[in-house]
């Protein structure tokens, strides 16, 4: 399989930088006209996938509105990264797995491994245990051609404690991006972006230019949560990225389900807003 990077860099050059989320949480299903269970959460979901499938560059499911449904709300989930990885979209779970050693291992084997049920494109991950920490499933995903999107710089108040803390005159989100930039060295050498992302909020202001984060020389995709109803614009994805505008996928949810139920208003709205994103 090509890696993920490359792959990600073809989606978003054919349909634009946008990740449409898949957000089952009550008040979303509840808003259009489904019941709050297992059968309103498979109906959310699958309308999405046919409004979304072979429109956008990515779709990325957040599983906590699944899992709170147990086992069968899992399966709807698997369901639905088969159905978009059949139709050619890519896919990014948002399950932000971490932990240390042998659970790690497990982690990446269950989302990444030759073996997984349903095995997303790209995995979000979180390094603050430390960024090595990560080391099985950044070399598992390495070795399958997928891709994982680590926590950076989160737009959360309380992020920022964590995020921003600097030790040896180092802040804990650049050496995130340090070692995202090591594990994408050879993808950087080729001109391509890599497979290890990072998670960055649309509306973190200026805290890449203040962190002094090298996200043109990481060679790392963005992830960049919180475009449309968060507050995040084309505008403002500018003036957070500057020069690593280009590596930036902008998530919308609320924004486009808001356009729902319908499947055909749900498809217009995501490629509205797809089209708003400057290209690379």
């Amino acid at each position: 399989m090509k890696a993920f990077g490359a792959r990600l860099e073809e989606a978003m050059s054919t349909h634009g930088p946008l990740c449409a989320g898949i957000d089952p949480h009550r008040g979303l299903v509840e808003s259009w006209g489904l019941t709050y269970d297992l059968a309103g959460l498979e109906r959310f979901a699958l309308t999405c996938v046919e409004a979304f499938a072979g429109r956008v560059a990515v779709v990325k499911p957040q599983s906590a509105f699944f899992e709170v449904f147990g086992s069968r709300g899992v399966a709807v989930l698997e369901r639905v990264l088969r159905e978009l990885g059949e139709a050619g979209t890519l896919t990014i779970l948002d399950a932000k797995r971490g932990d240390i050693g042998s659970t790690m291992t497990a982690y990446a084997e269950a989302f990444l491994g030759k073996d997984a049920v349903a095995p997303p494109d790209a995995l979000t991950v979180s390094p603050f245990l430390g960024y090595e920490s990560l080391r099985p499933a950044i070399d598992l995903a390495q070795q399958t051609g997928r891709g994982l999107f680590v926590l950076a710089l989160t737009s959360n108040p309380e992020g920022r404690g964590v995020q921003h803390a600097v030790r040896d005159g180092e802040s804990v989100a650049a050496s995130v991006v340090r070692g995202a930039a090591g594990d994408n060295a050879s993808a950087r050498a080729r001109g391509e972006l890599g497979s290890i992302g990072l998670v960055i909020g649309a509306t973190v202001g200026s805290a890449v230019d203040d962190l002094g984060l090298d996200l043109v020389g990481a060679a790392t995709p963005v992830l960049a949560p919180g475009v449309g109803a968060q507050g995040g614009t084309p505008e403002s994805l500018e003036a957070t990225f500057g020069a690593a505008r280009h590596q930036v996928l902008a998530s919308s949810s609320r924004e486009i389900l808001a356009a729902g139920p319908e499947p055909a208003r749900l498809a217009a709205q995501a490629v509205r807003v797809a089209e708003s994103l400057p290209r690379r």
